[in-house]
């Protein structure tokens, strides 16, 4: 079985590991990437859309039809931003777009990176725990399998360009945190190869902590 994957956030870090793992597997036949701004990337198995407006996917809707999964990667920091502008282009925007996708493609395995500490009962004390809980609760209901991956700490691999500069000073120490908390910490390739392998076999749970996205990175 080969699968088509669509990922959208492949500017930014996770989004730029998954779609090299993505190029670099045999089973993935067709990778097209969403984007505000050109990748500066080219590859045969590669398809860009850019597109600045994820609230608005419908000029090109028709060329979603027909892929097996999606890697949405897309997000944004809460540092510095209010609560309802976080919401907008968390909760909002993912929603917004996943429901465009799953009108093409109900039956499409979705891939949503979260993050550690997100909270499912949307009950917590932590804002942007509660509206990554929300957005995870929704898409488990809008796709049937849709997968919610919640990394900790990620090490980048090698050949990255989208890094931002602080993970570039701090990047020494994920061997050390490794170490001391394997739990919490993973790479990005492991990321990555997980969510092909979910999207190809599927996974016993839907909300994959750091432990499931190792043992599903080796599925």
């Amino acid at each position: 079985m080969k699968i088509k994957a669509i990922i959208t956030g492949a500017t930014g870090m996770v989004g730029e590991g998954v779609l090299l793992e993505c190029l670099d597997h045999p089973d993935v036949e067709q990778v097209l990437v969403i984007n505000r701004k050109p990748l500066g990337r080219s590859h045969p198995k590669l398809l860009e859309i850019i597109h600045g407006d994820f609230f608005d996917l419908g000029p090109f809707a028709s060329q979603l039809k027909g892929y097996d999964a999606c890697f949405f990667c897309l997000g944004v920091s809460s540092v510095g931003m209010s609560k309802e502008e976080y919401k907008r282009l968390t909760y909002d925007l993912t929603i917004h777009a996943g429901e465009s996708m799953a009108r093409q493609n109900p039956a499409m395995a979705f891939c949503y990176v979260t993050g550690a500490g997100t909270d499912s009962s949307e009950k917590g004390r932590v804002a942007w725990a509660r509206v990554k809980g929300a957005t995870e609760n929704v898409l488990l209901k809008l796709f049937p399998k849709g997968y919610m991956f919640r990394p900790g700490l990620m090490k980048a691999t090698p050949g990255q360009q989208n890094l931002k500069s602080l993970y570039r000073r701090l990047a020494w120490l994920y061997p050390l945190i490794h170490a001391i908390w394997p739990s919490r910490s993973c790479t990005l390739r492991e990321v990555g190869q997980a969510m092909i392998n979910v999207a190809l076999k599927g996974y016993s749970k839907r909300v994959l902590e750091v432990p499931d996205i190792v043992a599903a990175a080796k599925a």
